[in-house]
């Protein structure tokens, strides 16, 4: 059989040179490019990216517009985080209920969902309250039912998300009804928020359970009318399973801070600042 050999041309000096400086600048971009991370392996999974995880489905905070693309006021907070660290910001959408034991199993380095603050989720993972938020309970449009209180909720029914502090407050207030003598909420739960505010949409349920902001972006929409509001006022934080991270991650919060993107950021979405005169990791994180 025949060999084929096939000659490669030789480069004149100034391909050659070009090539190299080429080459060269490639090298020196890559460089400038690791140099400029704050944090890197194992500090994060991933060489050059912050990894967060998010579910949404709460419009104005995180939801997908209509060609896909992530979209809100946690989104451009967790793209901010990302560029001042020297990272990509890359995003995995997942239900709620998954996201504390994928922290855990290093399937993501952040929660950027506003997951609520509790002592027993303080002792699972560094937690970095950076919003304040409370709930409502959305009607059907122009509320039908007339719910102004929530003694009008006894015996209604009520969607909301299943495993946040979203359900556990909905199954207080089930008791709290239940101590006054009257019938207990039929709590409906569902995989996310999406899901709960459609079986409300699709008159399911009486009424479901959200964040006050969502609620009221909601209500803007003409979508939902917003019943009750104000209640359970909580702590909102970001998540981290590395305390490295999550302490660079806190100082790159108070730079936010500082230089007023932070402030400028919560004001255009309306929603409640962070009370603290600076951002720290609250509880003690893992043991």
């Amino acid at each position: 059989m025949r060999k084929i050999v096939r000659e490669i041309p030789s480069l004149s000096r100034r391909q050659a040179l070009v090539g190299a400086g080429a080459f060269l600048a490639t090298a020196t971009t890559a460089s400038r490019a690791s140099a400029q991370a704050k944090i890197a392996p194992p500090n994060i999974i991933k060489a050059g990216a912050l990894v967060m995880s998010t579910n949404p489905t709460l419009r104005p905070l995180q939801w997908v517009n209509d060609r896909g693309e992530l979209q809100g006021m946690r989104i451009d907070l967790g793209n901010e985080i990302a560029k001042q660290l020297g990272l990509t910001p890359e995003y995995i959408r997942i239900e709620f209920s998954a996201q504390v034991p994928g922290l855990a199993a290093k399937r993501w380095d952040m929660i950027n969902t506003g997951i609520f603050w509790t002592e027993e989720r303080s002792k699972l993972m560094y937690m970095v309250p950076y919003e304040r938020a409370a709930l409502s309970f959305m009607a059907a449009r122009g509320n039908p039912l007339g719910i102004k209180d929530v003694k009008d909720l006894a015996g209604r029914r009520v969607s909301v998300e299943l495993g946040g502090v979203e359900e556990r407050r909905t199954r207080e207030v089930s008791q709290q009804l239940q101590g006054q003598n009257l019938r207990p909420l039929d709590i409906r739960t569902f995989n996310n928020f999406a899901e709960a505010f459609q079986a409300l949409r699709a008159g399911q349920v009486d009424a479901s359970v959200t964040l006050d902001a969502t609620a009221q972006a909601l209500q803007d929409a003409g979508d939902f009318s917003r019943a009750i509001s104000g209640l359970f006022p909580q702590i909102v934080c970001v998540a981290f399973a590395n305390k490295p991270l999550a302490e660079a991650v806190v100082g790159t919060l108070n730079d936010l801070k500082r230089s007023g993107y932070y402030d400028k950021l919560f004001d255009q979405f309306g929603v409640l600042k962070n009370e603290a005169p600076a951002f720290s990791i609250l509880g003690p994180g893992p043991a």
